[in-house]
This record gives structure tokens, C-alpha cells and sequence, in this order.
């Protein structure tokens, strides 16, 4: 076996870890941000439950609700079944998904049917995603994700924008994660002349800087994924602890909450005036209507869904479902006939997230 093949196989075998890990382990963050915000009730909403419209725009394509299935997972064995569930699920609730890191399949040909799964399937708007350290070499003569490379991964599953997503705190804490970050921003703004980019957090949060920047360098839209949902730091803290790589087991229990919280991500970034999805511990349709309130285009979630993709279609349509409606009673609660009106829904933020805000 050559070194490349065992780099594949590792790589393969590290995604259907993170699945376990988040099926099976404690990976939550300590505390719920999103209960910070209270919608104030309308007693009396002057509207019927039945003519409330759901529906929303995001990057240029209309969907049922403002909601996103967030990139979780492709490149091994089981990841086809767990894209398809939900890829077929998003078409018919009609919201958008995104897969998970598409290296594997397109720089180590490693299981490509677990993302190609996903464009047999009428999904209104598709991410494709590659992760920021790939993009820079992290070692003399290593393959990068380059412009090439980016239209593969956006064929495979039929993606109307690309995802690139920032994850150096998870990359710390992994035994075999990559450790380079300079030339990343640059490398971004290449990309982003050639194609739309929307840069997404991992469940530590953007700053307003960093989304300064990186809008600068031409990114279309953000995906705050802040603290508060499940802890990157956390799953890779217990794969770590599992090898027994006690320095990043140590790192990951030091750092398994750090972060931006995923609402105060959300106040930070959407003065910028680009699209601004709010994930990170997203778990109800309140949550989701909570988001819109702050200023959020929509709403992610992951995990929330991650258990029913991985046990059937008929599960995970049934859970968006749910979410749909949860996102619709929480816009009559507060006589909010449309998305738009719910973005000037009175709330009160109260708790850490209030503390946070008022720094």
C-alpha cells in the first residue's frame, strides 16, 4: 500500500469517526445561546395561521423556508446513505443542503457516490465545500484544492455555491490536523473571482474582522457557526482520546468551548449586508425564527438532523417537517405574515448573549 492509498484510507476512516463520535458522544457546548432570545408574544396576531408564508430567499434561490442543512459528512461508506436521506428530504420540504469536506472524493477519489448521491436529487440550493487549510499546502509538494479542483467538487453534487469553510480550531485538536493558515485569505479571494463563495465557521463563530476581510477578498455570503451547538473541539477531543494523543485530548477539553456564540456571530456579521446564515446550535423552529429576528437570511442545522439522516429518509423529512412548522407557529406567535416582517419581530436578549453584546 502506498503511502498516498494509507493517506486515503485515514482520511476516509477519520469521517466515519466524526459521525460516531456525534451519533453517540457528548459533544454539545455547555451552554444554549439561542434561549438568550425571546421573541416577545403577540397576544392577539391579527393574522391567519394558514395564510403565513414560509418561504425566502437566499443567494438568488427561493426556498420553502429559510432553513439549510449544514455540510456534515460524505467520503466513506455510510455518507451515501446519510447525503441521500437528506438530500431527498431537502427537495421535497424544499431547503437547502450542504455535504460535508469533499476532499476526500476530489483529491483522494475516496468514495465519490457519497456526495454524487446528492445530485440525483431537486435540491432549490446545493453547497459544495472544501475546508481553507486544503487550499494552501500544508507541505512541500502537497496537492491543493485549487480553481480546478473547486468545479469538480460543485459537479459532483450539482452545487450552486461553493463552501469554504474555516476550521483551524478543529484542525488543532486532531492528531493528524494541519497546522498552516497563511495565504488562506488570499487563496480564498482567487477562488472567489471564479466562483460564488460563502465562507462558513465550524462552531467557533466569525468575528466582524474576519468577515471584513473576508468579504474584501470577495466572499458572497457568511455561515457564523458559532458556539453553542456541537463542539468540533469536543468530537476531535474524544477521537484524540481514543489514540491517545494526550497533548490534543488536552487542547480539546482546554478549548471545547471557545468561541464566538452563534447569536452574537449573527449581530456581528449582518451589518456587512451580505446573506448571513446563522448555524451553531440550531436545534427547533424557534431557534430558526429566533435567528430570522436577529437579522439572519436563514438558519442551520446539523446535528438537529444528523440522527434522522442516519436512519431513514421517511426520519429525516419528518424532522424538517417539523422544524417548518415549529418556524411557522413561532411567526403567527408573533403576527408575522411573511419571513421579512418576522427580521423586525420585537425580541428581548437576555444572559451570556446579552453580556456578550454589551462589551
Amino acid at each position: 500500500m502506498t503511502d498516498a492509498d494509507r493517506s486515503g484510507l485515514d482520511l476516509s476512516h477519520r469521517k466515519a469517526e466524526h459521525v460516531k463520535v456525534v451519533l453517540e458522544g457528548n459533544v454539545e457546548g455547555r451552554y444554549r445561546y439561542w434561549n438568550d432570545i425571546q421573541l416577545t408574544h403577540n397576544a392577539l396576531p391579527e393574522v391567519d395561521f394558514d395564510e403565513i408564508d414560509t418561504s425566502a430567499q437566499l443567494l438568488g434561490r427561493r426556498l420553502a423556508a429559510p432553513l439549510v442543512i449544514t455540510g456534515m459528512t460524505g467520503g466513506f461508506p455510510d455518507g451515501a446513505k446519510i447525503n441521500d436521506n437528506l438530500a431527498r428530504a431537502a427537495a421535497e420540504v424544499g431547503v437547502a443542503m450542504g455535504v460535508g469536506s469533499e476532499r476526500a472524493a476530489i483529491l483522494k477519489a475516496q468514495y465519490p457516490e457519497s456526495y454524487s448521491c446528492v445530485a440525483r436529487h431537486d435540491v432549490p440550493l446545493k453547497f459544495a465545500n472544501i475546508g481553507a487549510p486544503q487550499i494552501i499546502p500544508q507541505s512541500p509538494g502537497d496537492a491543493i484544492i485549487g480553481a480546478e479542483e473547486v468545479h469538480a467538487a460543485m459537479e459532483l453534487i450539482g452545487a450552486h455555491v461553493l463552501a469554504i469553510h474555516l476550521n483551524f480550531l478543529q484542525e488543532m485538536v486532531q492528531p493528524e490536523g494541519d497546522r498552516k493558515a497563511r495565504g488562506c485569505l488570499e487563496q480564498i479571494g482567487v477562488l472567489a473571482r471564479d466562483v460564488t463563495v460563502l465562507a462558513k465557521e465550524t462552531g467557533a463563530g466569525l468575528s466582524r474582522s474576519v468577515a471584513e476581510r473576508l468579504r474584501y477578498h470577495g466572499v458572497r455570503a457568511f455561515d457564523v457557526s458559532g458556539t453553542g451547538g456541537t463542539s468540533f473541539a469536543a468530537v476531535e477531543y474524544h477521537r484524540a482520546k481514543a489514540r491517545g494523543a494526550e497533548r490534543e485530548a488536552r487542547v480539546g477539553k482546554t478549548f471545547w468551548d471557545c468561541g464566538i456564540p452563534s447569536p452574537v456571530s449573527v449581530r456581528e456579521v449582518v451589518p456587512l449586508g451580505l446573506p448571513v446564515i446563522a448555524s451553531g446550535g440550531i436545534r427547533s423552529g424557534l431557534d430558526v425564527a429566533r435567528a430570522i429576528a436577529l437579522g439572519a437570511n436563514a438558519a442551520g442545522t446539523a446535528g438537529g438532523v444528523l440522527r434522522a439522516a442516519a436512519t431513514s429518509f421517511e426520519a429525516t423529512r419528518d424532522e424538517l417537517r417539523q422544524l417548518v412548522h415549529e418556524f411557522r407557529v413561532a411567526m403567527f406567535l408573533t403576527g408575522s405574515r411573511t419571513v421579512q416582517e418576522l427580521r423586525n419581530a420585537p425580541h428581548v436578549i437576555t444572559g451570556e448573549t446579552r453580556q456578550w453584546l454589551s462589551v
